[in-house]
């Protein structure tokens, strides 16, 4: 049974009850996808903005690949020694005329380097407003082959780059003069014009413009016949690097020499005078 005193008492209770829930979070505009909203003045700044960014890239692409500001009209050529720059210029082909950023450097180079074996290495940059600038390095001859009436000049690393009517100056001329030994019948004319060719190749710079011939007679007798009458016994192509330094050495010691032999360069000999 109940009364008015357990119904007094419920209330209470009710009234805990009602204190001990969580009131609801205060919920921030931005929260409820109210987020900040540019004003009109900040609209109309940014769309402007937009306008201006258009129309400067706009008249940037214009300015580069359309208007006369920005065109190819010239190729400057540097670097060149027994080529000509209108050699080098008619081999490049660079189309003149277009816009200069559409000029494919890439394709200069190689067209340079194939059309030129003279060239062993080409660079290729725009030189802005209108220049296509191309600067290139020769090979040097480290030594010369006779083929009929004319020369071909060989550089350092073997290749035969270029058939010359007359004989460089100060590059020593290949000579075979066989002694038909089992050795040169073995390894044949091909092979000792290559180990000739690798011996000019190592020769100390000392003796750059001095040697007048590279004299095989079989794969491990060349000689290095030198100006003043003077020769080195070079031996076989083998051991280059440690022949010229060792030949260079003993240059400085025996000056007035006039036979230098590095076939064994742990021990070499100097004679003559």
């Amino acid at each position: 049974m109940t009364g008015p005193g357990a119904g007094a008492g419920a209330r209470p209770a009710e009234r805990g009850g009602d204190r001990s829930r969580v009131p609801p979070a205060v919920v921030p505009p931005a929260a409820r996808g109210g987020g900040p909203r540019l004003t009109m003045p900040a609209a109309r700044t940014v769309l402007i903005a937009l306008v201006v960014l258009t129309v400067l890239l706009g008249g940037g692409t214009w300015a580069v690949y359309g208007s006369s500001w920005f065109r190819a009209e010239r190729v400057k050529v540097s670097g060149a020694g027994v080529l000509t720059p209108q050699q080098i210029q008619r081999a490049a082909a660079v189309p003149l005329g277009g816009p200069l950023v559409s000029v494919d450097t890439g394709a200069v180079r190689k067209r340079l380097l194939k059309a030129l074996p003279r060239l062993d290495d080409v660079r290729v940059h725009r030189s802005w407003p209108h220049t296509v600038a191309v600067e290139v390095t020769e090979r040097e001859p480290s030594a010369i082959l006779k083929s009929g009436g004319k020369f071909v000049e060989v550089d350092r690393e073997g290749v035969r780059f270029a058939t010359v009517d007359q004989q460089p100056h100060g590059v020593p001329l290949v000579q075979l003069t066989p002694d038909q030994t089992a050795s040169f019948r073995h390894f044949g004319t091909k092979r000792l014009l290559q180990a000739a060719i690798t011996v000019a190749g190592r020769l100390p710079e000392s003796l750059t413009g001095r040697a007048t011939a590279i004299r095989v007679r079989s794969y491990d007798a060349i000689t290095v016949e030198l100006t003043g009458g003077r020769d080195v016994m070079w031996g076989s192509q083998e051991d280059g690097a440690r022949k010229a330094a060792v030949l260079t050495a003993l240059m400085k010691a025996e000056p007035a020499a006039t036979h230098y032999d590095v076939s064994a360069p742990t021990a070499p000999a100097a004679s003559g005078s």
